[in-house]
């Protein structure tokens, strides 16, 4: 029973906000749902008597309240987990540069020595990837390896400890009981903002756990030699000033290797020097040129516009601090990484497609974490230059003439919801010709004669709870737009000779190897195409909502724009993900224009966890599926 499996639960659940089937949950992990009541007696075991996850007839759902009320105190399991006592032995080991006797350390975790041995046969594979290993001279064992590399495993350690990777300043405050923390941040992001740095707060916070860790064993005795920073030049004027706060909130003295390592750290993982600011030498031009040729290659394989030159150049600041990162194999964290990919599908894969030529260029890897980053980046650029009147909504108002309430009624409607609608026409009489009221919403002061989901009956003084009818209204019609957008567009890419039912696949790769036989078959794509999307899946997961997978290639060279797709009521492993629905899509150039569309409101039908059930379950043959295809975009 593993703790990340409880973890895995809680997301879930917390995500769903319903009642959910311990079937589900099961095939969510991959495990019998036998495996899930056990999973949620071992949860209220750690809630220690709070009730975070309530139990029944239609299944399990967490309680909001007690769920953040067990977070924020970060209740301990008091039985402690095979990985709590890994982790411990770790610790201990950090912190003992004699090494540890193995008979004593079985007695101090009350465990037996062979319990022992074969804990430590686990700490030589969580050593093999932090450049340590694990020496033994009879009956003791140590840690060989240099301290920078000692700080590195306690850090991933810590993250890994915490909820999926997301780093709490709190946290941090109870593992080394630092109280002046936050102080210290506020200082810290005083003193970067003076010197004309942006800031990345998740940056900062994990830059926080290794100050947190430096001063901690700098306490113990444990310095880094001047040799073993490797961390190149720092800023100008910033190890100064960072050391003059740590030694004035923490009460230490670091060394200068210390110090040096740690401004390297904070100036490629929590800040970047601001585009204006009067140094000349801040950008580095062989890298502007590349990132500018990427992004123009970009926009032309999607069609968007990535030309302005302050979104290159801060693109460019970025990519230079994550070719650095990478070059070491010390990522950024980005605990947005998740939402950033379900929610916005097709700015991720620009993201992706980006990160694949910077690999290229740099001849690294770039990991989830870093996508997501020059993801929100791409998204803020493009979301500027979207235009209002592709989200504001055409209104007729409908309010019978009585003096000038019309006029008092339509501008309150303007300034409480003028970001969402516009009033395009507004309708002083009782005798409406309702039929001939051509916008997306009518907002009237009088029933109309038949109901109509566009129409809204609103107050004629018009109140705050008006207001929130009307955003939850257009909420729904701006989605019910774009799914009319695409139903006919996405069902012609079907076809019953690409569906298959039921049938799974040892791999991803296996997966999309057996889709793509379907369209190779019919001459739809190449073996090429099958090899890309294959190479995509290995750059990123494409699994873009818990239950969907939509792999693909980057190049758009099919013959004719497709979608072959599995639906599984067994789901199947994809990246750290499992799915039910796989659908491998080709695009060809000609359909280029396309892609971001269709790309984003497809993942959204299989956004919804409820409609993703109802398909799978009722999709016993294609003619099905597209019937519960049909309706879920009608609803």
């Amino acid at each position: 029973m593993t703790r990340d499996r409880q973890d895995r639960i809680l997301a879930y659940l917390a995500r769903a906000g319903t009642w959910v089937t311990a079937g589900e949950l099961a095939d969510v992990l991959g495990v019998t749902p036998r495996s899930i009541r056990s999973y949620v007696t071992a949860i209220k075991a750690r809630a220690a008597g709070q009730s975070v996850v309530e139990a029944g007839p239609n299944g399990y759902r967490v309680d909001a309240d007690a769920y953040a009320a067990f977070r924020s105190a970060a209740v301990v399991d008091v039985t402690e987990t095979p990985r709590d006592r890994l982790y411990g032995i770790v610790r201990r080991l950090v912190d003992s540069p004699d090494g540890l006797d193995v008979f004593d350390l079985a007695d101090s975790l009350h465990v037996s020595e062979s319990t022992v041995e074969s804990d430590l046969a686990r700490v030589r594979l969580l050593l093999s990837e932090a450049e340590l290993s694990l020496t033994r001279r009879g009956g003791t064992v140590a840690l060989a390896g240099t301290e920078l590399a000692r700080r590195r495993l306690l850090s991933r350690m810590f993250r890994e400890e915490t909820e999926r990777g997301m780093i709490e300043l709190e946290a941090i405050q109870r593992e080394f009981s630092f109280q002046s923390l936050s102080e210290f941040k506020t200082a810290l992001i005083d003193m970067l903002t003076e010197r004309n740095y942006s800031l990345n707060d998740y940056g900062i916070d994990n830059v926080l756990l290794h100050i947190a860790i430096a001063v901690d064993r700098v306490s113990k005795d444990r310095h880094v030699p001047e040799s073993d920073t490797g961390a190149g030049e720092p800023a100008d004027g910033i190890p100064s000033d960072l050391s003059a706060l740590i030694a004035h909130h923490f009460d230490t003295v670091l060394g200068a290797a210390d110090i040096d390592y740690l401004a390297y750290l904070l100036t490629t993982r929590a800040v970047m020097r601001a585009p204006d600011a009067t140094d000349p030498g801040y950008l580095n031009r062989a890298d502007l040129d590349v990132v500018r040729s990427i992004v123009q290659n970009a926009g032309e394989e999607y069609l968007v516009d990535l030309s302005d030159e302050d979104f290159i150049t801060r693109l460019t600041l970025h990519v230079q601090n994550l070719l650095r990162r990478a070059h070491e194999h010390s990522y950024s964290r980005n605990p947005m990484a998740r939402s950033i990919k379900t929610s916005y599908p097709m700015i991720y894969e620009l993201a992706v497609y980006i990160a694949s030529r910077l690999q290229q260029h740099g001849a690294v890897e770039i990991n989830d974490d870093e996508i997501a980053y020059i993801a929100m980046h791409v998204g803020a650029h493009l979301q500027q230059q979207q235009s209002r009147s592709d989200e504001v909504l055409r209104c007729v108002l409908v309010c019978p003439n009585y003096y000038d309430m019309h006029l008092l009624l339509r501008d309150r409607v303007t300034l409480m919801l003028g970001d969402a609608i516009e009033v395009v026409r507004v309708v002083t009489r009782s005798d409406v010709s309702w039929a001939g009221l051509d916008a997306d919403i009518v907002l009237t002061t009088i029933e109309p004669p038949v109901p109509d989901e566009k129409v809204l009956v609103i107050q004629p003084f018009f109140t705050q709870g008006d207001a929130d009818r009307v955003r939850q209204a257009v909420s729904r019609i701006r989605r019910v737009h774009r799914r009319a957008l695409i139903k006919d567009e996405v069902l012609k890419y079907f076809d019953a000779s690409l569906f298959l039912r039921n049938e799974g696949a040892s791999s991803e790769a296996a997966m999309i190897r057996r889709l793509g036989d379907l369209m190779v078959a019919r001459g739809i794509i190449d073996e090429d195409y099958v090899d890309g999307a294959i190479e995509r899946e290995r750059m990123s997961s494409t699994a873009f909502t818990d239950s969907l997978a939509v792999p693909h290639a980057m190049e758009m060279t099919a013959r004719s724009t497709s979608i072959a797709i599995a639906v599984n009521e067994s789901s199947m492993p994809w990246g750290e993900n499992r799915v039910n629905v796989v659908a491998l899509i080709a695009f060809s150039a000609s359909e280029r224009a396309n892609f971001q569309r269709v790309f984003d409101q497809f993942v959204e039908v299989f956004s919804e966890r409820e409609d993703v059930q109802r398909i799978v379950r009722r999709s016993t043959d294609f003619t099905a599926f597209i019937d519960e295809l049909v309706h879920t975009m009608d609803s």
